[in-house]
């Protein structure tokens, strides 16, 4: 994705937003061409506050100026803005590429609305592409990895199960947990694996978001469009 459409979307997205709006605010680099845009709109005179998803996206919302807030003090949000790995039908969303999956996921459900902003090469007749993002306790690490492998091969899938690394170190979230990228290919039943990762203890939350986002805008070579729900 070109950073021109990042800011296409981002720009399109913020159309959406209007003075006195609680916003969650998104992790990744589209959602950071969107709080460059807010910051803009913020200066100019727009008053909102806004959560962010993670303390990289906190961070630079707190260096441009843009006023952010816990989701302690703010529980319930209007609007959440954020970008994504994967559309699918029905706004079927795979994120977490970013490593923020929990926060933007405990965002997102606290938000009245979710906008997503991407390119259109994030559009997919069919989840599963992208590994999936399965955030998970460091405690039992291999025993986790276990039942997330067999879960999936009772609904058909396989695939390697990968600990995200940084470097020679195991990246760990903002939260504290460790990633694990799940190249399972296909996802035919997306609520179905939703379930039955759930069901595993040392699962602390997957990157599928289903039934979360309202509306979808696309970018692509000279035209931005809207996707509803």
């Amino acid at each position: 994705m070109s950073r021109e459409h990042k800011i296409a979307a981002a720009r399109a997205a913020l159309e959406h937003v209007s003075g006195g709006m609680r916003l969650g605010i998104g992790t990744g680099s589209t959602a950071e061409e969107f709080i460059r845009l807010l910051a803009q709109r913020v200066a100019d005179g727009l008053s909102i506050i806004g959560v962010a998803t993670s303390e990289r996206s906190d961070a630079l919302c707190r260096e441009l100026g843009v006023p952010v807030t816990s989701l302690d003090e703010q529980p319930e949000l209007d609007l959440a803005i954020d970008g994504a790995d994967e559309i699918g039908p029905g706004l079927a969303l795979v994120k977490g590429g970013g490593g923020a999956l929990l926060r933007e996921k405990i965002v997102a459900a606290a938000s009245t609305r979710m906008i997503v902003i991407a390119d259109e090469t994030k559009l997919v007749s069919e989840l599963g592409a992208f590994p999936l993002p399965i955030e998970v306790n460091e405690f039992g690490l291999a025993a986790t990895r276990n039942a997330i492998a067999k879960a999936a091969a009772r609904l058909g899938m396989a695939g390697e199960l990968k600990l995200r690394m940084r470097g020679q170190t195991p990246f760990v979230t903002d939260g504290g947990h460790l990633v694990i990228d799940a190249s399972f290919g296909r996802i035919r039943d997306a609520e179905a694996l939703s379930l039955a990762l759930l069901q595993i203890p040392g699962v602390v939350e997957h990157g599928l978001f289903l039934g979360m986002a309202d509306l979808a805008i696309i970018a692509g070579s000279g035209s931005v469009r809207e996707i509803s729900g």
